[in-house]
C-alpha cells in the first residue's frame, strides 16, 4: 500500500544481517510504499562495501561512509583512502558517517582512540567537503567539543539523545537534529521536549533500521515506511500538520546535501 508521505529515511543499515534473508523484497516493499531515497550508513571496514555496493545496485539508495566509534580500533590510513577512493568513483556518497564517540559500552575501544578517529574523520569530511552523520552515547560534552572545533563541517547528530541545552548548541553551529522512533515511546520525555524546543527547521527524520522502531512495532524490524509515525508524532508536538513536518524534513535534508561535492 502506498504511503502518504513522500518520505526520505536519513539515516538507515540495509546491509545489516537482519535482512540477509529478504533484503530485496524489503527494499522493493519501502519504495511502493512511498520511500523516495534512503541513506544508507556505514560503520565498520566490512559495511563500507557493502553500504557502498548498495547505492550502486538501487537507485533511490545513497550512502555515508565511515567507521563508527565501537569499531574506532579498524581506522587506519588503508580505510581512509578506501573511503577517499569511493566518495571520487560514486557521487552517491553524500556524507562521512557514521562517526562519532560512544561512552556507554565498556568494551569500546579507549576514549582518547574514539576522541582521535572521530577527529580524524571530520578532517576528512572537511577535505572532501561532505557532511558528518555523528553518533553520540553518553558523551555529549567531548562531542560537542570536536564539533566545534571543526566550523567548516556541518551535518546531523543522529538518534539524538541530548538535552534540549545541548541540542540548542548543535544548531547553533550549523548542525540538524536526528529523530528516530524513540519519540514514539511513552517514556521518552526528553526527546519530545527537544522535538517541541527546536525549530523544525532544523530537524531530519530517520530510521536507524533495523534498530529503533517505533511506536507500534517496537521490538521489530524497523523499516523505513515507519517514518511516517516519527512524522505524526513530530507534529502532534508541534500542533501543525503532519504533511508540513513531511515537506519540511526533506528540504532539511536537501538543504543538508545541496552544497556538497
Amino acid at each position: 500500500m502506498e504511503n502518504k508521505y513522500r518520505i526520505i529515511d536519513t539515516h538507515a543499515h540495509y546491509d545489516d544481517e537482519a535482512y540477509d534473508e529478504d533484503r530485496a523484497e524489503v527494499l522493493k516493499q519501502i519504495k511502493e510504499a512511498g520511500v523516495e531515497q534512503l541513506m544508507n550508513i556505514a560503520c565498520s571496514k566490512k559495511s563500507i562495501e557493502t553500504t557502498n555496493n548498495l547505492t550502486l545496485e538501487y537507485d533511490f539508495i545513497y550512502g555515508a561512509l565511515g567507521i563508527h566509534p565501537s569499531d574506532a580500533d579498524d581506522y587506519n590510513e588503508e580505510v581512509r583512502a578506501d573511503i577517499i577512493s569511493k566518495v571520487k568513483s560514486n557521487k552517491k556518497i553524500l556524507a562521512i558517517g557514521e562517526i562519532g564517540l560512544d561512552y556507554y559500552w565498556d568494551e569500546n575501544p579507549d576514549r582518547e582512540v574514539q576522541k582521535f578517529v572521530f577527529r580524524e574523520q571530520m578532517r576528512l569530511a572537511e577535505e572532501l567537503n561532505l557532511p558528518v552523520v555523528i553518533h553520540d552515547r553518553d558523551a555529549h560534552a567531548d562531542t560537542l567539543e570536536i564539533m566545534k572545533s571543526f566550523p567548516n563541517v556541518k551535518g546531523v547528530v543522529h538518534c539524538f539523545s541530548g538535552s534540549v541545552e545541548f541540542a540548542r548548541e548543535c544548531v547553533k553551529i550549523g548542525y540538524y537534529i536526528g529523530i528516530t522512533g524513540v519519540v514514539t515511546f511513552k517514556n521518552a520525555r526528553k526527546i519530545c521536549e527537544v522535538v517541541e524546543a527546536i525549530p523544525l527547521e532544523r530537524l531530519l527524520v530517520e530510521t536507524d533500521c533495523p534498530y529503533m522502531a517505533p511506536t507500534p512495532y517496537r521490538g521489530k524490524r524497523n523499516k523505513s515506511d515507519y517514518i511516517e509515525h516519527i512524522i505524526e508524532q513530530i507534529s502532534q508536538i508541534k500542533g501543525i500538520d503532519p504533511k508540513e513536518v513531511n515537506m519540511a524534513v526533506n528540504s532539511n535534508f536537501s538543504n543538508l546535501i545541496r552544497n556538497t561535492k
